[in-house]
């Protein structure tokens, strides 16, 4: 019965957007006929007969001739009359014509006979353009049912396809979220294992973090393990110009997922369709609607439909409140950057396919990589693979994976660009500045390096060893991490009596930290409250 009521649906979409079409051809149709008569009226004011044309022919009253190649229409301008006000006429037999006006030139008669070559679109044949509005209007409602139907062509890894053969040992730096994610893979290899108990299948997972963290990986990474279809779609694909086809996408995308499943769908960046509802006026109104169809799906799920829902985003901040009640995703699980034993394991699977040297030390990269997510580290180890080529080194060195680093963290070096001595003096002053304060600061990290050759949008930089991963930060430490910025800007006053704006940037990153951290520093300061 379902099958015959999606016949008889389909078959009545198909006789609306017939009848669509039929009535914008014949809108068509009219407002071309309106147009036509419209012109019509101004040719005949501005035609010459030909009886006329050469009744002045023979009185002189002709200034200027223009012709076309193989037409039959000319454009006259008469004496004593303004540029712009020429007339046409049709002429029976060009030769002949032109065999007339060249006997009147010869007889002293001042016409000026031009001729033109055949354009481009003269060529075509006249019954292509007259058929070539409703070509483009085929042309476009063919486009919208093909884009009706992309739901049907979410990208699907299945037994078939196995395209993605991602497991959890491949995702290092997540252990305890891939520990809370293995209940998953159980509910979809043996749901009535839990259906028993009474426990209900999860309907979604929400996955948030900052970029490159491993959203996507850890998604697919769940479909491998499981090995069941994995539908996979970003959110913009859902929202384009045409209303209704955002929802209507939707459901041919969860339609796809009843007939697969057990499965998965993962929807990327699905803040592009699951931000807060807002007016419904223009393109809101799409967004809108794509939403609720979303929300409709989600909570449509009958309890014999193993499907699950798995979403990534780093702005769940935007998401809207009833896509995050339970009963839609059930589950928000965070995915932070990795710590130092993460970041170790991260960069042993990038390094496998790769010629690493004996003494290159993945442990001291990992310490000097603090902050750093899975995808910086993955860039940095393929940034020292093209460098150690370049410089003809048989494997990745020490000095490759460094240069790496400050090639991806601060920018490519620029050896040649040409600094005068005064510059030179003061980058060096400005970055020992950045130094020597931050030597007598308790809580800041030693310096690394510092250097006064640019890179980047930098005249200079310093280094700091990141060496730990920290996840608060005090108020001393705030207060010092201001300090420090500011210590190149306080040595270019000190030794040069003088300030450059080389220090914009230094409080640029420092007016941000004190926005940031402003409320817990100097209120207190000021007003003693925290």
């Amino acid at each position: 019965m379902s099958k015959k009521k999606d016949e008889k649906q389909k078959n009545k979409k198909l006789w609306i957007y017939l009848v669509s079409l039929v009535l914008v051809l014949i809108l068509l149709v009219g407002v071309s006929i309106f147009y036509i008569n419209q012109d019509k009226n101004k040719e005949d004011e501005n035609t010459l007969a030909y009886t006329d044309l050469i009744k002045e022919l023979a009185e002189g009253k002709i200034e200027k001739v223009e012709m076309t190649v193989g037409s039959t229409t000319v454009k006259v301008k008469q004496k004593d009359v303004e540029e712009g006000k020429e007339k046409k006429s049709i002429v029976p037999n060009t030769e002949s014509f032109i065999d007339l006006v060249q006997e009147k030139v010869a007889e002293g008669n001042e016409i000026e006979l031009v001729q033109k070559p055949k354009s481009v679109l003269a060529q075509i044949p006249p019954f292509i353009i007259s058929f070539l509005p409703t070509f483009i209007m085929l042309a476009l409602f063919i486009m919208i049912f093909k884009m009706q139907g992309l739901g049907e062509k979410g990208k699907v890894y299945d037994d078939t396809e196995r395209k993605t053969k991602v497991k959890f040992d491949d995702v290092a730096g997540l252990d305890e979220e891939k520990e809370e994610l293995v209940e998953i893979v159980e509910f979809l290899k043996k749901p009535e294992k839990f259906t028993k108990m009474g426990a209900k299948i999860p309907k979604g997972v929400l996955l948030y973090g900052k970029p490159g963290t491993g959203k996507t990986l850890i998604a697919k990474a769940i479909a491998g393990e499981a090995e069941v279809p994995f539908i996979s779609m970003s959110g913009s694909e859902f929202i384009e110009m045409f209303a209704g086809l955002g929802a209507s996408r939707v459901r041919k995308l969860f339609e796809k997922a009843r007939k697969l499943s057990p499965c998965i769908i993962f929807i990327d960046e699905i803040d592009a369709i699951g931000s807060r509802r807002s007016s419904n006026s223009g393109a809101e109104t799409e967004n809108n609607q794509t939403l609720n169809q979303l929300l409709v799906e989600m909570d449509g799920f009958s309890s014999e439909e193993t499907i699950i829902v798995l979403a990534a985003t780093n702005r769940p901040e935007m998401l809207d409140q009833a896509l995050l009640r339970p009963g839609r995703f059930d589950r928000q699980i965070t995915i932070p950057t990795p710590d130092l034993k993460g970041r170790l394991e991260i960069l042993k699977i990038h390094a496998e396919d790769k010629r690493i040297a004996e003494d290159v030390n993945l442990e001291s990269i990992a310490e000097d990589t603090a902050g750093f997510t899975g995808a910086e580290l993955a860039n940095i180890l393929n940034e020292a693979a093209i460098i150690a080529t370049k410089n003809k080194h048989e494997d990745i060195e020490n000095d490759d994976i460094e240069e790496a680093v400050k090639k991806v963290t601060v920018g490519l070096e620029k050896r040649t660009r040409v600094y005068s001595e005064k510059d030179k003096k003061l980058t060096a002053y400005h970055e020992a500045g950045h130094a020597v304060v931050s030597r007598y600061l308790p809580t800041q990290t030693d310096v690394k390096e510092v250097s006064i050759i640019p890179r980047g949008v930098a005249g200079g930089y310093t280094m700091y060893k990141s060496d730990e991963d920290k996840y608060y930060i005090s108020k001393t430490e705030m207060q010092e991490k201001l300090i420090a910025l500011l210590g190149g800007r306080a040595a270019e006053k000190l030794v040069l009596d003088d300030i450059s704006t080389g220090a914009s940037n230094d409080i640029e990153v420092a007016t941000r930290n004190s926005k940031r951290y402003g409320n817990q520093i100097w209120n207190e300061r000021y007003f003693g409250t925290n």
